[in-house]
């Protein structure tokens, strides 16, 4: 597959079989992050290959990031309707990368070319997914951007996480996607203004 129809027909998949990925594939799609872009050579990508058990890790993160943002305590009845919510939610595919971000604080550096080098990383994985034929989405949200996402899985203090990669092979065909036509999201300067 070329890049220009792998950028045109990659889609969003969330329905996908629960059979494991192949760590060879798992190995390409996070070889495929590495190689985007960052001003400053930095590579403030993080990758968390979350599989099988493993899982849970991130459905614990999610109840202890929900109760901060809701700024309560569960209890442990609450605690546990919710961490079973969360296995449910983080069972829906065989694999999940969770992204993040370890922004280099050198004085040269932009935080915000950190976040979008970790953006860019985040397309290459999800292009590389389509290539091998996966289905993949990438999930985030409030709670994915809060910091104690980021303390659970050992981010620094600036750190954050960026994304949860949804991965597996998918359980059907996903549909045509419809875009506007970028004529009518471009200008054309032709000349320095007057």
């Amino acid at each position: 597959m070329d890049v220009t129809e792998a950028i045109r027909t990659r889609r969003s998949v969330g329905a996908v079989k629960e059979q494991e990925v192949p760590r060879a594939s798992i190995e390409k799609i996070l070889e495929a992050g590495i190689w985007a872009p960052n001003h400053r050579k930095t590579e403030p990508w993080r990758f968390f290959v979350l599989q099988g058990e493993g899982r849970n890790k991130l459905a614990s993160a999610m109840v202890d990031t929900e109760a901060a943002e809701k700024g309560i305590q569960p209890s442990p009845e609450q605690r546990e309707e919710m961490l079973a919510s969360a296995i449910k939610k983080v069972s829906r595919a065989p694999l999940i990368i969770a992204v993040g971000c370890e922004p280099d604080l050198g004085p040269k550096i932009i935080p915000l070319e950190e976040t979008l080098a970790v953006g860019a990383a985040i397309q290459n994985m999800l292009l590389e997914a389509h290539a091998l034929g996966l289905g993949a989405v990438w999930r985030s949200g409030s709670l994915c951007y809060h910091p104690v996402m980021a303390q659970r899985f050992g981010l620094g203090e600036e750190g954050q996480m960026l994304g949860f990669l949804y991965i597996g092979i998918p359980e059907r065909e996903p549909g045509e996607a419809k875009r506007e036509p970028f004529a009518s999201k471009t200008v054309w300067i032709d000349q320095a203004d007057e």
